[in-house]
């Protein structure tokens, strides 16, 4: 790994005051330089895998940023009653953040410090590009009732209704706050979120996690789309990174939306995720024709019904009454449009031997309760519940992006008055 710390680089020091731990990253890959993309506006694909994606903008990257192949998405509870110290948690994720997503180092690595101290860095990302990393911070209806933070909660943070078929776990759901770390490793996304929770031991406790591979949705619609564990095409319509209009109207949080001290969301978003696990067993006993039928697209090529190409506009009415497509399209929810960045999951099988494999569904919008909430009631009688249930939920409020150098996650937040 080339270390290039600067000199403004915190000592180690002042890295104890983190909880006696940093994070270190390799820099670009040797020989190349690292090519970046402008996170406030999410708009530029990333020149190559083993790039870094800037980490200043608008609006907060991994959202509307190319999705990574990989994902670690942690959720924490504050421990801490000193609003203070979290504040100051804030500052020193950020700081973290900046550097780890550009490849820098933080500290003094994982070697070379004194023998008698633990190590800055958990070094096994050594060597390793930043790969494109994100990381995205979200704030959790809970948090609001700390910090006397209740009057700047956002209407559009609402809790979520229970809907048709919940099966929730409480370990897996909920949580103050998230970050949704995105590359192209997962050996970097783990490692800035292990080291996250380094800096905010005592502070903060991880209430539970996901890792995620093989992107279900694309926000480059040039590029193929990918497929879910179901083996069919997910996310044709989905909301491209360079569809400015559209992130406009249906992503980001725009002035006005929010009212009184709750404008501090302006820039932001609003996310969903949803652990769904499937049935994948009784999936993969069901004729072909009975899968068509149930997603409203054919296996091969992803045509809705009755067209030959994927992105060719579905007839919804061909469709049968109850089929996922048909369900879930704007047409069919006055408008509501998500964006989605979700992806599959294996984790072992349960005590019947089934395999524990799923969607882990993440969407952005510019507002749950015209986004998520309706689209999901109006998937109450489709039948792909059949095969799938949904095990997991949270909802977070996405902060506006950090916009420069002594910018923070969540300034907007913490420095207005309740």
């Amino acid at each position: 790994m080339t270390d290039t710390s600067t000199g403004s680089t915190p000592s180690r020091r002042s890295l104890i005051s983190w909880g006696g731990a940093g994070l270190a990253l390799g820099a670009a890959a040797a020989g190349g330089a690292v090519a970046m993309t402008q996170a406030g506006s999410d708009v530029e694909p990333a020149a190559e895998s083993g790039a870094a994606i800037a980490f200043h903008g608008a609006n907060q990257a991994g959202i509307a940023t190319p999705v990574q192949d990989r994902l670690h998405f942690a959720a924490f509870d504050v421990k801490t009653e000193d609003r203070a110290e979290f504040v100051q948690l804030l500052k020193d994720w950020t700081e973290a953040a900046r550097r780890v997503t550009a490849g820098q180092a933080v500290g003094e690595g994982a070697y070379g410090g004194l023998a008698e101290a633990p190590p800055d860095d958990t070094g096994e990302a050594l060597g390793l590009s930043p790969s494109r990393l994100t990381l995205t911070i979200g704030f959790g209806p809970s948090l609001f009732a700390k910090f006397g933070l209740a009057g700047l909660r956002p209407a559009a943070l609402v809790d979520l209704p229970k809907f048709a078929g919940d099966n929730l776990d409480g370990n897996r759901s909920g949580g103050d706050l998230c970050i949704q770390a995105c590359a192209d490793d997962p050996q970097v996304a783990v490692h800035a979120i292990r080291n996250l929770a380094r800096i905010g031991f005592g502070k903060v406790v991880m209430r539970w996690s996901q890792l995620g591979f093989g992107k279900t949705s694309s926000t480059t619609p040039d590029a193929q789309t990918p497929r879910n564990l179901m083996g069919f095409k997910d996310g044709t319509r989905n909301i491209a990174g360079t569809e400015t209009d559209r992130l406009k109207k249906f992503v980001w949080v725009e002035e006005g939306d929010e009212k009184g001290a709750a404008a501090w969301m302006t820039g932001g978003s609003y996310l969903v995720a949803r652990r769904i696990r499937m049935n994948i067993e009784t999936w993969d006993r069901t004729s072909l024709q009975e899968q068509e039928d149930i997603f409203g697209r054919d296996k091969a090529e992803g045509a809705p019904v009755g067209k030959a190409k994927e992105r060719d506009e579905p007839f919804l009415k061909a469709m049968k009454p109850d089929a996922h497509v048909r369900l879930a399209h704007p047409d069919s929810n006055h408008g509501a449009t998500l964006l989605r960045r979700g992806y599959s999951f294996t984790d072992g099988t349960d005590s019947l031997g089934r395999l524990e494999a799923g969607l882990f569904f993440l969407a952005y919008q510019r507002d749950v309760r015209t986004g998520f909430i309706p689209v999901q009631r109006s998937l109450a009688v489709d039948t792909l519940n059949e095969y799938i249930q949904h095990v997991g939920s949270a909802v977070f409020a996405i902060p506006p992006g950090v916009r420069d150098k002594d910018d923070w996650w969540g300034r907007a937040l913490f420095t207005e008055e309740a």
